[in-house]
């Protein structure tokens, strides 16, 4: 469990100070104190309310198993973000935003293919065959892709989710991940627009500390929901090996029955088994919504809310009837568009996970 953030904490930070009155969004009153001396205060207390929010939304994001790409290029956040994200092992861009990155994804995931080809020409022998210029230029490009796309590396579909350092600056990663439904996490000045973004973070951008104090508190919550998922795999391994252990002792039980007849026993392994499948029931009654791809956190709680909890209830929903569900909810997505969510989610209930995933990396956002 993370301990409780403190306000406090954020204060000795400066995560309250924003920009000058004169450059600020009216979008962002609602998250300001107060001015003095020409400056905008944050409101902490809502600081602190908003991150808890996003941490819980990134906690079960990370938990699902889906990546979180971290974007931040400006200079006074670059190693801040490079040193907390990779203790998570979560993909982060802190150079240049590539165009395309996400609306473009096949085109990058050829780029970072293309540092893997490198490698294994270096590990074959092949790079030594090459003449000396020929293996400077490899090298050069090999270099320049690790420089800009080495930390997504491991990143073989689209994110579940963006958080952002500056919105003004990193403009063009939020109209990818709107254009895609990607839900966004974001650090928000009072400078920037917050309605393009799906959580929001009131805090001061451009410092150094305060960028490290937000980053710390995130990166705990991603850390614990894949402690979470760890945890959860390890137990549905052990309810499959106790499942082996019951079946073998009834196979046992009933050779025994069959050579004493007369012998009446109940062993008790028979009476563990229903309940075992009781709590595998109990656990299959929500399947994780997020694994389709255009469903955020936000439209999975949605749609549990309206029933449509399971990959099968689902796949035998409408687009429409969908549709219908998310604007109901709210009117902040009612531009999801829903068409292929059912295909997906009938792939999902069959378990043809591998076909899922290949029909996700050929489309964008879950749109066809």
């Amino acid at each position: 469990m993370a301990s409780k953030i403190e306000v406090k904490d954020l204060l000795e930070a400066g995560v309250h100070f924003g920009h000058l009155t004169r450059k600020w969004n009216p979008n962002m009153a609602p998250y300001i104190y107060m001015e003095r001396n020409g400056i905008h205060v944050i409101n902490l207390y809502k600081t602190v309310a908003k991150l808890e929010e996003a941490n819980e939304a990134l906690k079960k994001i990370a938990a699902s198993g889906r990546k979180i790409l971290f974007v931040a290029t400006k200079k006074q956040a670059k190693d801040i973000v490079a040193d907390k994200v990779s203790k998570v092992n979560m993909p982060y861009i802190t150079e240049r935003w590539p165009g395309g990155m996400l609306t473009n994804f096949v085109t990058i995931r050829k780029a970072v293919k293309k540092m893997a080809a490198i490698d294994r020409m270096k590990k074959d022998g092949t790079f030594d065959t090459l003449s000396k210029k020929e293996r400077l230029q490899v090298d050069r490009l090999r270099a320049k892709l690790d420089k800009n796309l080495g930390s997504i590396a491991d990143m073989t579909r689209l994110p579940g989710a963006l958080f952002i350092v500056d919105t003004m600056r990193e403009h063009i990663a939020v109209k990818e991940a709107l254009k895609l439904n990607i839900p966004i996490f974001a650090m928000v000045d009072t400078n920037s627009d917050p309605r393009p973004i799906d959580f929001v973070i009131p805090a001061n951008d451009d410092a150094g500390k305060s960028i490290e104090a937000i980053l710390e508190e995130v990166t705990k919550a991603v850390a614990e929901g894949l402690s979470e998922r760890k945890n959860d795999k390890a137990n549905d391994k052990e309810d499959e090996d106790e499942d082996d252990v019951t079946t073998k002792a009834v196979m046992v039980d009933e050779d025994e029955d069959d050579e004493k007849p007369s012998k009446k026993s109940k062993p008790v392994a028979k009476e563990v088994k229903p309940a075992q499948k009781e709590v595998k029931a109990e656990k299959a009654k929500t399947d994780d919504l997020t694994k389709v791809e255009g469903i955020g956190p936000k439209a999975a709680e949605a749609l549990v809310e309206a029933g449509v909890s399971t990959f099968a209830k689902l796949s035998e929903t409408s687009a429409d009837d969908i549709k219908e569900i998310l604007t109901d909810a709210s009117s902040t997505m009612a531009h999801l568009d829903p068409t292929s969510w059912p295909k997906q989610a009938k792939m999902a209930a069959e378990g043809k996970w591998d076909e899922l995933k290949e029909w996700q990396d050929s489309v964008k956002g879950g749109v066809e």
